[in-house]
């Protein structure tokens, strides 16, 4: 049987190791990240902003539950805004709380959101990005170019893998025991090789990124992409993977 890495963190990897099953595919769960909120942040007064950047499910459940035990009136003014969603899966966390997004892109990553939304929208006006510590960026530097201004607030922050987990991971590599590396962010990505310490890889060991933000970001450390899925989500990504491995 084939066996997928898969570098999810552990509460967000089951459905993904569940959807590899359907394929036969065997997985083992290295999260290369551990995702913690970041402390000394505040809910800002979302009534000065036009609109409101979520770029993972992360950002929502992180800034959500701080909103709603520090200030839980300011949700009524986070439904009157105009909200983007990079993905599916953030934009449905999203309406549990009663926050319509607006149209999702089929391709979900920052870049294509930020190509879908017109200059008009952005130009003076004020936008609340909420982010990881690793974020790449993309959506502040498109506002700023287009005019607007965007206040950027860390929610979360990214803790690299332990090391007795990478040398467990290292041991399957060296054996052979690993089919196919999947990645689901940049920062899966840049912590897994930075764990290594290496980015040279059997050319039997298939690299499978979930979209096209973090098949750049792969590309960046030298590392050949042999998987891109055209739907960006788990269904679409386990079967370009189980294809890929047939």
């Amino acid at each position: 049987m084939k066996t997928v890495l898969v570098t999810r963190p552990k509460n967000q990897a089951a459905s993904f190791v569940k959807e590899l099953e359907k394929y036969g595919l065997n997985s083992v769960v290295f999260p290369t990240i551990e995702i913690r909120p970041v402390s000394g942040w505040k809910v800002p007064d979302l009534s000065q902003f036009d609109g409101v950047f979520f770029t993972s499910p992360n950002s929502v459940s992180f800034f959500m539950e701080q909103l709603l035990r520090e200030n839980p009136e300011e949700l009524k003014n986070l439904q009157k805004l105009k909200v983007w969603a990079v993905g599916k899966t953030t934009a449905q966390d999203l309406g549990v709380h009663g926050v319509t997004t607006e149209p999702v892109p089929k391709i979900s990553d920052a870049v294509t959101l930020m190509q879908e939304i017109s200059s008009e929208t952005i130009e003076g006006r004020t936008f609340l990005f909420l982010r990881g510590n690793l974020s790449l960026g993309i959506i502040p530097d498109v506002i700023g170019k287009r005019g607007g201004k965007c206040v950027e607030v860390t929610v979360y922050e990214n803790i690299p893998p332990s090391l007795e987990e990478t040398s467990k991971v290292k041991q399957l590599l060296d054996e052979g025991a690993l089919s196919c590396l999947s990645f689901t962010s940049p920062s899966t990505a840049i912590n897994f090789f930075e764990a290594l310490d290496a980015t040279a890889l059997s050319p039997s060991v298939l690299v499978a990124a979930i979209g096209t933000t973090t098949a750049s970001a792969l590309t960046k450390l030298g590392v050949k992409v042999d998987v891109i899925p055209e739907s960006f989500d788990s269904p679409g990504f386990a079967k370009a993977i189980a294809k890929a491995l047939q």
